[in-house]
């Protein structure tokens, strides 16, 4: 493994750019960004409950407690299983395709492969957000019409990154 520059998404966080030769036809690029913050679920949990207990002595109901406890742990377990994503995988073998795999927080796992045939071009897209932003697609080609594009697939979709 390389050491590659340091990347940061587009709320500043820290990224890690990985990269794998296994062959001269079969890369690997691997973009994980941090764990949960201890910190910030700490934050995140005593504010909703802090907010409960404001309402719980207003209204002396004990209901509220209950639900502030019930709607923040199916709000983490939530975050964790459609959310959060520790790690995002491009596995590139130029015979075969391309095969794109999201690792969740919580374990669950989305792969998507691309046949080679059905890549058309692999641009750097931009768009504005706050700034001007960059990212990866894949265009894919259109069946029907030979010179057309039928899909534009973002590559790392959710850890949009910029050069720090």
């Amino acid at each position: 493994m390389e050491d590659e520059p340091s990347f940061s998404d587009i709320c500043g966080g820290r990224l890690a750019l990985q990269r794998r030769d296994y062959s001269p036809s079969c890369r690997e690029f691997c973009l994980s960004c941090p764990r949960l913050s201890l910190r910030s679920l700490t934050a995140v949990t005593c504010t909703v409950w802090l907010a409960a207990y404001g309402l719980f002595t207003l209204c002396e109901n004990s209901m509220i407690l209950s639900a502030a406890i019930f709607i923040t742990l199916l709000g983490l377990l939530g975050y964790l299983h459609f959310v959060k994503i520790d790690q995002e995988t491009l596995l590139i073998i130029d015979s075969l395709g391309i095969q794109m795999t999201s690792s969740y927080a919580s374990g669950k796992e989305c792969t998507t492969f691309i046949e080679m045939g059905k890549v058309k071009d692999v641009v750097i897209n931009e768009a504005v957000y706050m700034k001007v932003i960059y990212y990866l697609c894949i265009l894919l080609k259109d069946p029907v019409e030979p010179n057309g594009i039928s899909q534009v697939v973002p590559v790392f979709q959710p850890l949009r990154c910029c050069v720090a």
